[in-house]
């Protein structure tokens, strides 16, 4: 019998490290865009190429500290009135598990043995994944959210500082932008492969709305009609 395969627990970091990359790569390049489309020197575009990936990454791994913090804190402050209630009122709290696996398709008696064992067994995990959804998989870690969002950044976002840096300055915009679309096509592909998904859908998907990004970011450079020296 072979292993099946489940993607659900890489969840957690696939979505910090893509969701890293792809800002990483669209930000940084579309900003690379965006001020080539107003310059006529190549030092502007790589101080705005490595000023956007340092704050870029800082930003990205903040932002995701705070927010998964906050989804520790509820979790926290659940898992707490969980074991306040359990300890208070164990006879409601067997009860309304077993409810809970009689809607998941048990029968009554079987339903309140199956909660009977697994309050024996662990009242509180018991309770943590079947009635608040919390588990190993899905907790809140919020330093290494934060850590993988921001190195993820860090590597998708390097790759538009060197083409701003190696690329050909008169041609710079159309060259970022090819550049741009392959790294962000094969971040989708890589990302597909890994979660399970449709390659070709992933690929598409992350290439057209970054290919609308990074014309926005152009046309503003063109309309402001200043060359940046």
């Amino acid at each position: 019998m072979q292993d099946e395969k489940h993607y659900g627990t890489r969840s957690g970091w696939l979505r910090a490290a893509v969701l890293g990359a792809n800002d990483g790569i669209l930000s940084t390049a579309s900003l690379v865009i965006g001020v080539a489309a107003a310059s006529t020197t190549r030092e502007p575009i790589i101080l705005a190429a490595v000023a956007g990936l340092v704050a870029g990454a800082l930003s990205m791994a903040a932002g995701e500290y705070v927010s998964v913090s906050s989804q520790e804190d509820l979790e926290k402050a659940d898992l707490a009135r969980e074991m306040k209630e359990l300890e208070e009122m164990p006879e409601e709290e067997l009860k309304e598990l077993a409810q809970i696996y009689q809607e998941r398709g048990l029968d009554a008696n079987l339903a309140l043995q199956v909660a009977e064992q697994l309050t024996a067994h662990d009242a509180l995990g018991a309770h943590a994944r079947d009635e608040l959804g919390i588990n190993d998989i899905t907790q809140a870690q919020p330093l290494l959210a934060a850590l993988s969002s921001g190195a993820s950044f860090v590597f998708g976002g390097i790759l538009p500082v060197l083409v701003a840096y190696f690329g050909p300055l008169e041609k710079m915009e159309y060259v970022q932008y090819a550049f741009a679309v392959v790294f962000l096509a094969v971040l989708g592909a890589i990302a597909a492969k890994a979660g399970g998904s449709n390659i070709w859908k992933a690929v598409l998907r992350i290439s057209f709305w970054g290919t609308v990004a990074m014309a926005i970011t152009a046309l503003i450079g063109h309309l402001f009609e200043v060359n940046v020296a």
